[in-house]
């Protein structure tokens, strides 16, 4: 593909996950990796995982990664196109339903669709994390360290930070 071409393809394809997007962005990142790993080869798992990881590590908007993604595959341009890609059509939908939401503050549809929205996000971000964990547990230990994490969120009030911590210190142990 010629670089007009990749700009215009990582434009249509993130518009479209914009609109699927429901939850932000981090819910579509199971097609992210479809599309930029195992459909066009323009990154490997590890890149993938890493851009992710940086961007979730830096300071700024949760949707860094997309900019992050499109720099990788086209430079500048790549970046454009795919954060105009993420970023427009789902503003212009928010947009639209405070509009009409708003016009008519006793209606009961708003707060249906919220509602109705929210098991669709849950499910998305459940694949989400398959994706990201299954690009990098690659041993037993790191699989163990990923349940563990897991299963201490689900059933105890230990800080999130903590948990990296201990994760921090298992890699660094050489454990995973």
């Amino acid at each position: 593909m010629s670089s007009p071409e990749i700009l215009r393809s990582l434009l249509g394809h993130f518009g479209m996950l914009s609109l699927l997007a429901v939850g932000g962005g981090g819910t579509v990142i199971p097609d992210m990796h479809r599309y930029l790993v195992e459909a066009n080869g323009w990154m490997t798992d590890g890149q993938f995982a890493a851009l992710y990881a940086i961007s979730q590590a830096s300071p700024g908007p949760n949707i860094l990664f997309v900019a992050l993604f499109g720099w990788q595959v086209a430079g500048a341009g790549g970046t454009f196109a795919a954060m105009v890609g993420m970023c427009g059509p789902s503003s212009l939908i928010a947009l639209g339903f405070e509009y009409f939401a708003g016009r008519s503050p006793h209606a009961r549809w708003p707060g249906l669709i919220k509602r109705g929205l929210s098991a669709l996000t849950i499910g998305l971000l459940m694949s989400t994390g398959w994706v990201l964990a299954s690009s990098v547990d690659h041993s037993w230990t790191a699989v163990a360290v990923t349940l563990l994490t897991i299963a201490l969120m689900l059933k105890t009030r230990v800080h999130p930070l903590m948990l990296v911590a201990l994760g921090a210190g298992a890699g660094l142990l050489g454990l995973v």
